[in-house]
């Protein structure tokens, strides 16, 4: 609507009249769309505060600002109307009044005219602050849906948990089968292991991995030495029903060696 509302205020601002029927014929189409256009803010208005968009962080400001600029309009369209009001019109006078000669009519011209200027200055000036308030309107309506997707995404991320490799994934995967945390004796060095039942071999660097991340969690109820049963908490299921991670591609299978692709040009 912006532009709309600065093409109106050059028309409004340019306009060229003489005083009489001319200006009632040049003035009336301006006061049309004056009206026009206060009908499609409050229509956008209504639009906006019937739409979700209500919910927004931010949104009350621009609902009062559309608001400002439905009045404004509505001004501007009624220093217009003050135009065609002040315009000096030609008809005969009553009945026992005489016609009003060459002298009157200027007369008459002369003090419409500068009451006639400044309701049209009035008016540019309310349409200026339409096409400014559409303007900070539409940054401002940009920039709380910008905000609130990056707040869409940074919950969706919370609550799906950090991304997963491959590796993590299919451990994950696994353990949601069962599996348990124990402690076996190497060298008499005491080594935590994971152990899965479907024998899925699973780190104990990614099974930490996981913990960390809130998606494993083991009882801790029982030593590690009986064996603490692992389970696949909440956060590590969202992560499951996910699609498995794609491995990222080697630089070595991205890049065609230099001598295969020379090879490859010769005929």
């Amino acid at each position: 609507m912006a532009r709309d509302f600065e093409a109106l205020q050059a028309r409004v601002r340019d306009v060229s009249y003489t005083p009489g029927t001319d200006a009632l014929r040049r003035i009336s189409p301006l006061l049309l769309q004056t009206q026009d256009l206060t009908a499609t803010a409050l229509a956008r208005l209504t639009a906006l505060d019937n739409s979700s968009y209500t919910h927004i962080t931010g949104s009350r400001g621009s609902l009062e600002l559309l608001a400002s600029v439905v009045s404004s309009s509505s001004l501007a369209g009624t220093d217009l109307a003050h135009v065609v009001l002040a315009n000096p019109y030609e008809g005969a006078q009553v009945t026992g009044y005489p016609a009003d000669d060459e002298t009157v009519r200027t007369a008459r011209h002369a003090e419409a005219i500068p009451k006639m200027s400044g309701h049209l200055d009035d008016a540019v000036h309310q349409l200026d602050l339409c096409a400014i308030g559409c303007h900070y309107l539409a940054h401002g309506i940009t920039e709380d849906l910008a905000t609130a997707q990056e707040y869409k995404s940074a919950a969706v991320q919370h609550k799906t948990g950090p991304a997963l490799t491959p590796a993590q994934y299919d451990a994950l995967s696994a353990l949601q089968g069962g599996g348990k945390l124990y402690e076996s004796s190497t060298r008499g060095l005491g080594v935590t292991r994971v152990a899965t039942n479907d024998g899925t071999r699973v780190s104990i660097t990614t099974y930490r991995a996981l913990a960390r991340h809130g998606m494993v969690s083991a009882d801790a109820s029982t030593s590690l030495y009986q064996g603490q049963k692992i389970t696949v908490t909440e956060q590590g299921r969202q992560a499951l029903a996910q699609p498995r991670p794609r491995a990222p591609l080697s630089t070595a299978a991205a890049t065609v060696p230099k001598a295969a692709a020379t090879q490859g040009a010769h005929r």
